[in-house]
């Protein structure tokens, strides 16, 4: 299980981060691009991630990591159950996210 107080720490570790808030949810930021975002009231996170990252997390963990079900899921955006993942595959998705974001600036 991932809390929130996990979550911000592990964001946060990440070089040049910014919190921020979005819409109803806290945003995580680099470059002013969101990487991942914390959904309090269903304990959920979502990230971003490439398309075979997604299918690879999806296809190992279905209850755990699955596609936004709109056109955002189609582009990588990955809902989390937080209360679900171990915290060391929820870091590796998350860093995942934070390269796939970074590696798009440039």
């Amino acid at each position: 299980m991932v809390s929130i107080d996990t979550f911000r720490k592990l964001a946060m570790s990440f070089p040049n981060v910014t919190e921020e808030p979005h819409f109803e949810k806290t945003s995580f930021r680099i470059n002013k691009k969101i990487f991942a975002t914390f959904d309090e009231k269903n304990n959920t996170a979502i990230l971003k991630l490439n398309e075979i990252d997604q299918s690879v997390f999806c296809a190992s963990s279905e209850m755990i990591f699955y596609p936004i079900p709109n056109k955002w899921g189609k582009q990588g955006w990955t809902i989390i159950e937080l209360s679900k993942v171990r915290t060391e595959m929820f870091e590796d998705a998350l860093m995942l996210s934070y390269q796939n974001v970074v590696a798009r600036k440039k």
